[in-house]
């Protein structure tokens, strides 16, 4: 069962356009002994979300089957080297015998899952449409799993799509142990090892003690598949009814007018928005008139904050796992509407910046009082949930034949009114918008000119 445009839609194993071709297990290309890596407070609460997933496309100079062979060749080579600096990914999830989560890297517990395929009729166009199609789902590996199956699964698994001109590379990590950030620090490393480079120019930091040094028992059944079930239902229940993915790409002008409108409303002395924040609160706001909620339903806006730079002393930028956390901010739809862009912009920019080191730390501190696993019903009633960021250079991961046509996310982690941010291909202060919204709202939301800024 997949879903197309807001609709359920069966596909049959004939129907399936994409053949494997084969499929590996690369290892770091130098024996690491064993390396133990403790998940910490900043990763735990994802074990139930699912394997967070990308697509990058690339248009291909040759069709030719033996370049194809070749091209693969060396991203696996560089693969195996860079697993060397990031050995996580190459690990599997295990509980110690205290019950604490860590990643294991060891003979027995090493390797990253690669898949060849070939999707001949095919094109990088059809897979780069701004509405998302189930074809992906075929692309992309890894659909609707578990961050928890890695502890039977590989933490990263890849598949290379030869496709009618190019090549799809689709990604799917885990999300226990790493964020976005870490994510394209790990791509472009991966990238520049390809393109011929002895090292990396950035190395990860491993050494997890120093953004949390707490151990935390999570309790969960001494065979983690019995909790999917359960898991898996309330993601259903919390996707329902059906929905569409679509990318919005907003030109830099279009950017530049979203912020300079909103800033332009501002009494003197106030401070100015961020880009960020005018983009966020401009979906934000868009987003609820396309769901027509009355006036006193409330409306959450969440935010994924880097807090690498908020920690006290803080972390390097190149720290490799999780470190973010959400900011919530809530009021009630008529509040949001019927003031002006600032209202809401006010108050997002307001929680960002009370989200300081005291604050993380506090909210550490609660959770490992009483842990909770991550939901997607807790993402708030009538949510915008923004993740990703146009800072993170994707159109810079060039692995020796040029820069991606398109990057985008695949199926999973995705909910009703999920927003994901990727620097525009265009380059400058672009930004493709991708989100996920019920089929109505998302067709009110396709109509909504001053969204759209037409």
């Amino acid at each position: 069962m997949a879903i197309e445009n807001g609709k359920k839609v069966e596909v049959a194993e004939k129907d399936k356009m994409v053949k494997v071709m084969k499929k590996d297990m690369v290892r770091p290309s130098k024996d690491l002994g064993r390396r133990e890596c403790p998940l910490v407070t900043f990763d735990l609460p994802y074990v139930t979300f699912y394997y967070n997933q990308k697509l990058l496309l690339y248009k291909g100079q040759n069709s030719n089957f033996d370049y194809w062979e070749e091209m693969v060749g060396k991203m696996k080579e560089a693969l195996g080297e860079i697993l060397v600096d990031f050995y996580p990914l190459a690990g599997r999830l295990e509980m110690d015998e205290e019950g604490v989560l860590r990643v294991v890297c060891d003979a027995d517990n090493v390797g990253v899952e690669v898949v060849e395929a070939v999707a001949d009729d095919v094109g990088i166009a059809e897979l780069g449409e701004d509405e998302s199609s189930l074809l992906l789902q075929e692309i992309v590996p890894y659909t609707g799993v578990l961050n928890l199956e890695g502890f039977r699964r590989p933490l990263l698994a890849v598949q290379l799509t030869k496709v009618r001109d190019g090549l799809a590379i689709g990604c799917a990590f885990n999300h226990a142990i790493l964020d976005g950030h870490s994510t394209w620090h790990f791509m472009n490393s991966w990238a520049e090892i390809c393109r011929g480079s002895s090292s990396i120019s950035i190395l990860p930091f491993h050494d997890r003690s120093k953004a949390r040094n707490t151990r935390v028992k999570l309790d969960l059944p001494s065979d983690p598949s019995q909790l999917d079930a359960d898991v898996i239902k309330s993601k259903e229940e919390a996707t329902s009814p059906l929905m569409r993915e679509k990318i919005f790409r907003l030109s830099g002008s279009v950017i530049d007018k979203i912020k300079s409108d909103l800033n332009s409303s501002l009494s003197n002395g106030s401070k100015s928005f961020s880009t960020f924040q005018s983009l966020g609160v401009h979906i934000w706001r868009a987003v609820t008139r396309a769901r027509h909620l009355n006036v006193e339903d409330y409306t959450v806006f969440t935010v994924f904050a880097d807090c690498r730079k908020r920690l006290e002393p803080p972390m390097p930028e190149s720290y490799f796992g999780n470190l973010i956390q959400a900011i919530f901010t809530v009021t009630a739809t008529g509040a949001l509407l019927e003031n002006s862009p600032a209202f809401g912009a006010s108050m997002v920019q307001k929680m960002i910046e009370m989200h300081d080191s005291k604050t993380i730390e506090g909210r550490n501190k609660e959770w490992e009082a009483s842990p909770k696993l991550f939901q997607w019903k807790d993402a708030g009633i009538n949510c915008v949930a923004v993740g990703s960021s146009p800072r993170f250079q994707v159109y810079d991961i060039d692995f020796g034949w040029g820069k991606p046509e398109t990057v985008r996310s695949g199926r999973n982690n995705k909910f009703d009114g999920m927003v994901y941010l990727y620097q525009g291909k265009g380059g400058g202060r672009s930004i493709d918008v991708e989100i996920s919204l019920e089929a109505q709202a998302m067709e009110n939301l396709e109509k909504d000119k001053e969204f759209l800024m037409e």
